[in-house]
């Protein structure tokens, strides 16, 4: 069993102004469920519209806010590797800003890893996407999990709980937040799935496009590959 005393949740955004008030109050009445201590730490990709803004009002209010801002765009996977970095929490909690991600989740995720899992990642049974998005993620996944001999059924789901220390070794580099249960694998991490809730988006567009996020992701995946292929992992017997 682990026992959790603390938890930074962190929150890549990019242009998600409308979308940031609704996603605070819904991580604080389900935080308010764990009688945990807690702290959302937003990560602003540069984004252009007030984004930012509404991140430092939220701030100002709230002293479970904390932010980074990026100079410039950089990507979800810089938003992801800032968020570890300035995670003080012993587990982190990742998702979106789009409101896809259902904080009401947390809760049950942060129960099932206390179990003793390093990891616990959401699993989307019921996706809110157009068909076309379901049947590449579908046909990517699978893709996925053949190349990098991985079993897990949605490692596109953001909502996902990890150990600090472990999420904070990761060699975070452009796209590699994608293949997040992978690389916490390569150090020895236990990993768990469970459903969780997915919704469809209200506010803003969706930043990815089909086609370009599958081609980039291939590339990654032969990354992912060599990686596996190069790590190694070591028991100490004996120190003086």
């Amino acid at each position: 069993m682990t026992t959790i005393t603390s938890i930074s949740i962190v929150v890549p955004v990019y242009n998600e102004e409308d979308n940031l008030p609704i996603l605070f109050a819904e991580i604080d009445r389900a935080m308010s469920r764990t009688n945990k201590d807690w702290h959302v730490i937003f990560i602003d990709d540069g984004s252009s519209d007030k984004s930012l803004d509404v991140i430092r009002t939220l701030s100002e209010k709230h002293d479970t806010v904390r932010y980074v801002a990026f100079a410039n765009n950089c990507g979800q996977s810089a938003g992801f590797k800032a968020g570890f970095d300035a995670a003080t929490g012993d587990v982190v909690v990742t998702m979106d800003a789009d409101l896809q991600n259902d904080p009401a989740d947390i809760p049950a995720m942060l129960q099932e890893y206390e179990r003793g899992y390093d990891m616990v990642i959401g699993w989307r049974a019921k996706r809110q996407d157009s068909l076309v998005k379901k049947l590449v993620s579908r046909f990517g996944n699978a893709v996925r999990n053949r190349m990098s001999h991985e079993t897990v059924k949605d490692t596109g789901c953001s909502l996902k709980v990890m150990r600090t220390a472990m999420a904070q070794r990761i060699p975070m580099l452009t796209g590699m937040h994608r293949f997040l249960p992978t690389l916490m694998k390569m150090q020895g991490a236990t990993v768990s799935e469970v459903k969780v809730n997915h919704r469809p988006r209200q506010h803003g567009v969706s930043k990815y496009g089909v086609w370009d996020r599958a081609k980039a992701t291939f590339f990654d995946l032969l990354a992912i590959r060599w990686m596996q292929s190069r790590s190694f992992n070591y028991v100490i017997k004996e120190r003086k």
